[in-house]
């Protein structure tokens, strides 16, 4: 069984954090070398163009896995049911977008098995804890939240054991009332156990982050669509958004220009706009 390690005194975790009162911030100091990191991270997300969003999101993952030392990261959508059972345990919640940094077949097996045990009615508790509360941002400590009973279950030995993990720090951001941003961390059991400043520094890179997590949103459809783009749309929307003609795109994804462009007047369609400069608008905050 993985070691449970004590809580860090205030005085132990590091320059990432200062305390104010009786409360612990991020510290804010430029010169911090953690903090560069973070600008760094930022400032490269940045220039991705809408069109490179998922080689966007890998850099997000791949960092957060290199700055907290972990074994792989996880990040996820979930949408609110527009009528959920009633007595839901997930109160509506049920997974629509999964990413993960190392799919290994392992983790891949897991992270469907899950998905899957989402939408029955045999949830386990620290599903049914992350979708519960109200909170717009959230970071929590696996085992900062659960019992210790938990940990000597079945779904700690399958999904977290069987597979090569052994802690993990999760992240929720409230998009608007119906979508959620998911995001873990995970560390092995050769790794000491994620700490109160881990979390800070994880809470420190994500709050900034809204609008990047909107814009990987909005590639897939969600956010603002009237319905979810096929993954056909989505490639030829992402060419659209860095600026391709309709021939080049139907060049690029080898398909003939009438069916490029039976997507583009989807596309179209989905999004409520009759162009590609209204198109692009949306993506540059200056609709809805």
């Amino acid at each position: 069984m993985y070691a449970r390690a004590g809580r860090r005194g205030t005085s132990e975790v590091g320059s990432l954090c200062t305390r104010v009162g009786n409360d612990m911030h991020p510290s804010t100091d430029p010169i911090d070398p953690q903090n560069q990191e973070v600008y760094a991270l930022w400032d490269r997300l940045a220039e991705f163009s809408v069109g490179d969003s998922d080689a966007a999101l890998t850099h997000l993952l791949a960092s957060l896995g290199t700055m907290l030392s972990a074994r792989n990261v996880l990040w996820g959508v979930l949408v609110r049911l527009p009528s959920p059972k009633r007595a839901d345990p997930l109160l509506g919640w049920r997974p629509r977008l999964v990413r993960v940094l190392d799919p290994i077949p392992a983790v891949a097996a897991s992270v469907q098995k899950q998905y899957d045990k989402l939408w029955s009615d045999n949830v386990d508790l620290s599903q049914i804890l992350s979708m519960s509360g109200d909170e717009p941002f959230r970071v929590r400590l696996l085992f900062e939240t659960l019992p210790p009973e938990w940990f000597e279950g079945e779904h700690y030995r399958r999904h977290y054991l069987d597979v090569g993990f052994a802690d993990s720090i999760s992240v929720r951001i409230a998009l608007n009332d119906d979508l959620r941003i998911r995001l873990f961390v995970f560390r092995d059991a050769q790794a000491p156990r994620f700490t109160a400043q881990d979390g800070q520094r994880l809470g420190f890179v994500m709050r900034a982050l809204r609008w990047f997590h909107r814009q990987q949103l909005l590639s897939h459809g969600l956010l603002i669509a009237n319905a979810a783009l096929t993954p056909a749309e989505r490639r030829v929307l992402l060419a659209l958004l860095d600026g391709r003609t309709e021939k080049e795109i139907a060049q690029t994804l080898g398909q003939s220009p009438n069916t490029t462009h039976f997507h583009v007047k989807s596309i179209y369609a989905k999004f409520g706009v009759r162009n590609r400069a209204a198109l692009t608008a949306l993506w540059l905050g200056k609709l809805r």
